[in-house]
């Protein structure tokens, strides 16, 4: 990259680091976003904001949350409102799961032997999908992968920050990737499911929501960050380096093996008994009417999560001595807690700002107007659905948390498109792709200081600029493969997940 454009993404991003600086904590902004919206209700009911609901026909009024009745809502359901917001529960009880098979090791030796088992020709193929694929578990991917990615790349005799930079762009560049379900997924689904109630208050959102969608990204987005990093990234980097090659990986002890065969068998357990309580007609875990989408298995996908995080923990923690009894197994369920008190003071606020956004009926209001001024503009459906993939790309360079996004820009969207005939799903997965594609030139990301840290191991003069302009490219290009790909999608008339049609009809 020359150094005009080194020097023009150096300004770039010091703008965007002081812009981003310059915002309150998530959890303040949900405050403040919370205690706004009572006066914007007052002015509504002024002002006599108002709308005609498109189903019912129904004259839709704002409600002034700044009177008697108001604020005895507001200070009565404040607990509930907390403890019944709907990503709450899924969140806590997936991360006990995964907090049980994180302690035990587990995570961490299927990374490495996910990685350390590929051949050299494909060597940048399996660091980038290990990335995509370790967004299962959290943030395991910026804590060990990356590092882990250099350090291999030593090893066959390539730049370190080039391995670093393939794996920084699956783990967090293809965050809306992926080939099973992560906690993310019963996140955003929350959120979108809260946000649909503002139009159809029995509308479901299920974490499966943009499974078949996310698979297929997976290979595009590996594919695409494959390419960027050996054509574009690598001729950038000299090909000597003056870097300790007896820097060795870590290689899964006798031990380990065993307790990874252990868990082969113990999941080949688990999947027998799954499709022996699905293929039969009539079995234990068939839904109600003996459909498979609305079975357990499907709706209680959490639930499974948790369950199957913990055995194979549990039984891979025993084999390996990492838990010589239950107070290790709950020590990892603690931890896992521990990680998500951020998360919780941020959901506090958040399940206020969302109850007041649909109890005001502005949410409602806002998306008939907002979805008439959409349908005036005839622009159709791609490029309204690319420039929301552009506008919450825009909002990630400044604030990083994807739940605290969705929880903003949900309220008003998912009921805008479903006005318009599009369901909540396809509103979630075009956000997915906008908040995925500028995570990896984010200042604002949580772990980007993590990462400059990272390459200056090996570069001492590397900073933001570096990480920026290294970056970029995938970036550009992760946006370019998702956009396509949507509108082939789209225009192929494929569900995103089981079940889940791209459209929305009023009952």
């Amino acid at each position: 990259m020359s150094f005009s454009i080194r020097k023009f993404s150096d300004r770039t991003l010091s703008f965007i680091e002081k812009a981003g600086n310059k915002l309150p904590h998530p959890a303040t902004l949900f405050f403040l976003f919370a205690i706004s919206v009572p006066l914007l209700s007052l002015i509504a009911h002024l002002f006599s904001w108002n709308a005609i609901h498109p189903a019912t026909k129904e004259l839709i009024q704002p409600v002034n949350l700044i009177s008697k009745e108001g604020l005895h809502m507001i200070i009565l359901n404040m607990v509930t409102n907390f403890t019944g917001f709907a990503p709450l529960g899924v969140v806590l009880v997936a991360m006990l799961g995964i907090g049980i098979a994180e302690e035990s090791g587990l995570i961490s030796s299927v990374v490495r032997l996910l990685v350390l088992s590929s051949p050299g020709r494909i060597l940048t193929f399996i660091i980038v999908l290990t990335g995509v694929l370790s967004n299962v578990a959290s943030d395991v991917g910026y804590v060990l992968l990356i590092p882990l990615a250099g350090v291999i790349f030593i090893a066959f005799g390539r730049h370190p920050i080039v391995g670093m930079a393939a794996a920084f762009a699956g783990v967090s560049g293809g965050f809306s990737a992926n080939l099973v379900l992560g906690t993310i997924d019963p996140l955003l689904a929350g959120l979108s499911e809260e946000a649909a109630h503002i139009i159809d208050p029995t509308y479901s959102v299920n974490p499966t929501a943009n499974y078949f969608f996310m698979v297929a990204s997976t290979f595009f987005i590996t594919a695409v960050g494959t390419f960027i990093t050996e054509k574009i990234i690598e001729p950038r980097f000299e090909k000597e380096h003056p870097f300790n090659n007896e820097e060795l990986v870590d290689r899964i002890s006798s031990r380990e093996k065993t307790g990874l065969r252990n868990v082969f068998y113990t999941l080949l357990i688990i999947i027998a008994l799954v499709l022996a309580g699905l293929i039969p007609r009539d079995s234990l875990l068939r839904g109600i009417n003996g459909d498979i989408l609305s079975s357990p298995v499907i709706k209680g996908v959490v639930a499974f999560i948790f369950i199957v995080g913990a055995i194979c923990g549990i039984v891979f923690g025993l084999t390996t001595g990492r838990f010589k009894n239950d107070t290790d197994v709950m020590k990892g369920m603690e931890n896992a807690m521990t990680t998500l008190a951020s998360y919780l003071v941020l959901v506090f606020f958040a399940a206020q700002f969302v109850a007041f956004f649909k109890w005001s009926n502005l949410g409602i209001i806002f998306a008939i107007k907002g979805a008439a001024f959409l349908t005036g503009l005839n622009a159709g459906l791609i490029p309204l659905l690319i420039l929301f993939v552009i506008l919450a790309a825009t909002i990630n360079m400044f604030m990083g948390s994807a739940s605290a996004k969705w929880a903003l820009l949900a309220p008003v969207f998912v009921p805008m498109f479903m006005i318009m005939g599009y369901s909540p799903e396809l509103s979630q997965v075009v956000y997915r792709i906008g908040d995925s594609v500028t995570n990896i030139i984010s200042p604002m990301m949580s772990f980007f200081v993590l990462i400059i840290a990272f390459f200056q191991k090996y570069d001492k003069n590397a900073g933001m600029g570096t990480i920026i302009s290294t970056m970029l490219p995938f970036s550009i290009g992760f946006f370019i493969i998702w956009t396509i790909l949507l509108i082939i999608w789209i225009k192929l008339g494929l569900p995103l997940g089981p079940g889940v049609s791209l459209h929305y009809e009023f009952s």
